[in-house]
């Protein structure tokens, strides 16, 4: 991986920052790098453009038990050198003269802007944006935002959660656009039904894998299905693919930390989540962790499923 030092460290709100690199190199609006620290790999998107942005810069938003983003968030200062892969992903629009439906959710707004700031410099196409966020604090790059284009703000704590038949109101009109979709699981499920809802047929959807993290050899024992399992776990695999690969049958959709679909009551153990966009502070006091981002961090631990 190449080297590359940090020139800016921009506080975007209380709980994400932008780390502008002192690199240059060829990329696409829309694709993300991966970051390699002392505690792990994680994939961040490129907020910049090209076309506008002097230099790259990427986005990285807290995450509960996220060993990566509070890392970068605490850590990281203008000066550092950090290794970065590179740049990767097809969450680019084929021409920027194309009229585009964007939706994002929280940070999933990182590479959207990447897209709006491509197409304002170098394209003709019309853009239509809905971006939701929990509340006024978490909304990322508004000021730039408002800047480039008209934003419809979908905020739970003003709206309530939004649900597929609200969304599809406000999609209909755009309904012959491509769509481009980026944020938690929670909010790509919702997103998806409302633009078949609004009969929106070109849907794209970002997705990237994030690479493993260190961990502890382990024995994972693991009560499922009534019945009580001891596994063997490798430092830095994660528990969803422990048990599967015992041939066992765990929930699971989305395996990137996103859904829920995979959450398991951890009884005994201590472990790490590589990413975490749905558990809450009453979920981990009830003892639940994501199978699917779980690596071991003691050399025991226990869950159940109910």
């Amino acid at each position: 991986m190449p080297a590359w030092e940090i020139a800016e460290v921009i506080a975007e709100t209380p709980q994400a920052c932008s780390l502008v690199l002192n690199a240059g190199f060829d990329y696409q609006p829309g694709q993300y790098l991966t970051v390699r620290t002392p505690v792990g790999a994680r994939c961040y998107s490129l907020a910049s453009s090209p076309f506008t942005d002097a230099r790259p810069k990427v986005t990285v938003k807290r995450v509960r038990d996220g060993a990566v983003s509070n890392w970068i968030c605490d850590n990281v200062r203008a000066g550092d050198v950090l290794e970065f892969a590179g740049p990767a992903g097809t969450f680019t629009p084929g021409s920027l003269d194309d009229d585009l439906l964007l939706l994002a959710g929280g940070s999933g707004i990182t590479p959207i802007m990447g897209i709006v700031k491509a197409v304002r410099a170098r394209g003709r196409g019309d853009l239509a944006l809905i971006y939701a966020n929990r509340d006024a604090e978490s909304v990322i790059f508004q000021r730039e935002l408002d800047e480039l284009l008209p934003v419809t703000y979908w905020l739970d704590s003003e709206r309530g959660v939004p649900t597929a038949d609200a969304l599809a109101g406000l999609l209909s009109p755009y309904a012959g656009r491509e769509a481009f979709v980026c944020g938690p699981e929670a909010f790509v499920a919702v997103a998806e039904k409302a633009l078949q809802l609004a009969g929106v047929a070109g849907v794209r959807v970002e997705r990237f894998e994030t690479e493993p993290v260190g961990g502890t050899d382990a024995v994972a024992t693991v009560t499922i299905d009534g019945q009580t399992h001891e596994l063997p776990w490798a430092a830095g695999k994660r528990l969803l693919d422990v048990i599967i690969d015992a041939g066992l049958n765990p929930p699971y959709s989305c395996r990137q930390g996103q859904c829920g679909a995979c959450a398991v009551r951890k009884t005994d153990g201590e472990v790490e989540l590589v990413n975490n966009e749905i558990l809450e502070e009453e979920d981990f006091a009830e003892g639940y962790i994501l199978a699917c981002q779980a690596v071991a961090r003691s050399e025991h631990v226990t869950v159940t499923y109910y």
